[in-house]
């Protein structure tokens, strides 16, 4: 991705900042123009964090574990241009994050602190984008279950960080069928099963209906297309836990498709 011309920094947060649940996409997205400027531009309309705390749909594991900071980045992909494999992202230490998550978290939800396991692609590709000169702290948690109940719950005491000024991302894909896609130009026509799923949780987060959301396994449709496993879903359970209120219909500041998947993006308050 080309180096971005020098902007005007946003300014530092001084209150609650929102919390974000975003489509990441592919290494690729580095490349696409619109979705890139999309996610830059959002970034550049919130205040700007003390730190990110992101939860990536590409760390799956029980108990809830952190990233270390400094660790080399997780190149969890392939089949992609060699470029993406060497890039970089550096940011400053997050350990003073990490142990303020351990600490807000009961004795039902351990925390496990890794010495080694660096960013994954859920989580440097977009922030690459969103903050490019990577001077913000950044700290991944896994995905411990995909319970959304339990998922709220996490989400509703890491809300207390946000009024510290750290952004929470649940980074994920609204629809994310790859195996019953048959185009792969950025710009393909959206599946009927990706089209279906995507207006029915458009219609369910503009009602800031959460539990419409969490019965997705029996009310969605096109569900066994759009999510044949739910990781990309569960961090937006996380996302409206972090919400000052979860049933607040919140804003969708990005929709459409990306390789026929639903890139629809949500902030809360």
């Amino acid at each position: 991705m080309p180096d971005a011309a020098p902007t005007a920094s946003p300014a530092p947060a001084t209150g609650r900042v929102p919390a974000l649940y975003i489509g990441h996409g592919a290494p690729p997205l580095l490349d696409d123009p619109l979705w890139s400027s999309q996610l830059a531009a959002w970034a550049g309309d919130l205040p700007r964090p003390t730190a990110v705390l992101i939860v990536s749909a590409h760390w799956e594991s029980a108990p809830i574990s952190l990233s270390a900071s400094g660790a080399p980045l997780v190149y969890d992909f392939g089949g992609f241009d060699p470029k993406y494999s060497r890039m970089t992202y550096r940011t400053p230490d997050a350990s003073a994050l990490a142990a303020r998550v351990a600490a807000m978290m009961p004795a039902g939800e351990p925390v496990h602190q890794h010495t080694s396991r660096g960013l994954d692609h859920g989580a440097w590709v977009p922030l690459k984008v969103m903050y490019p000169d990577a001077d913000v702290p950044v700290l991944q948690m896994s995905l411990p279950t995909h319970d959304p109940a339990r998922l709220l719950a996490i989400g509703e005491r890491l809300r207390p960080l946000r009024d510290e000024g750290v952004l929470v991302i649940g980074s994920g894909f609204l629809t994310h069928g790859l195996p019953f896609l048959r185009d792969f130009r950025i710009d393909a026509e959206a599946p009927a099963w990706s089209q279906d799923f995507d207006a029915w949780a458009a219609e369910a987060l503009a009602r800031g209906d959460v539990d419409e959301l969490a019965a997705y396994a029996d009310r969605a449709p096109g569900l066994p297309y759009a999510h044949p496993t739910v990781e990309h879903l569960s961090p937006l359970f996380v996302t409206l836990g972090a919400a000052t209120r979860a049933d607040d219909p919140g804003e969708q500041r990005i929709d459409g498709f990306w390789i026929g998947l639903s890139k629809r993006s949500l902030q809360v308050a």
